[in-house]
């Protein structure tokens, strides 16, 4: 069982089979008016409507990808687990309690700041779908929960 475990995801706002929805909608009405500019005369409008819909689908394909990303930190014994999904593209961290140190550093004043979690030279970013206030609350209670660094 775990001592302290949140993950963060995207706030996702519309489902897979809703962006397709959509796309087959903003598709069909672009391809009804570029024919109809067509019949008119005007066929170039073909070819930017096309290119149009190509960088649509390239969003909502990017969209799609990364619709299932997510971070999550666990403490449990004495271990810091950090796993995060990209795209994709998953990975799996493990520091041991007594070493790991949470580091927050801020950009610049007033900016956005970045949470991580470091220890024998290696560091992992945590916290990207998070606010600000977010993750200084999750940096305040990781101290706790591992010691107070």
């Amino acid at each position: 069982m775990a001592d302290f475990d949140l993950t963060a995801r995207r706030n996702n706002s519309i489902s897979n089979a809703g962006l397709q929805r959509v796309f087959c909608l903003i598709s069909s009405v672009i391809a009804v008016i570029s024919l109809g500019f067509a019949l008119v005369g005007a066929w170039p409008v073909l070819v930017f409507s096309g290119l149009e819909l190509a960088l649509l689908c390239a969003a909502f394909r990017y969209a799609g990808l990364h619709a299932g990303d997510f971070e999550r930190v666990a403490v449990v014994g004495d271990k810091v687990l950090v796993e995060a999904r990209d795209g994709g593209c998953e990975a799996h961290y493990e520091f041991n309690r007594c070493w790991a140190q949470v580091v927050v550093r801020w950009d610049a004043p007033g900016r956005a700041c970045r949470l991580a979690l470091r220890s024998h030279g290696r560091e992992v970013e945590f916290g990207r779908h998070l606010t600000d206030e977010a993750r200084l609350a999750v940096a305040r209670e990781l101290r706790r929960r591992i010691g107070g660094r």
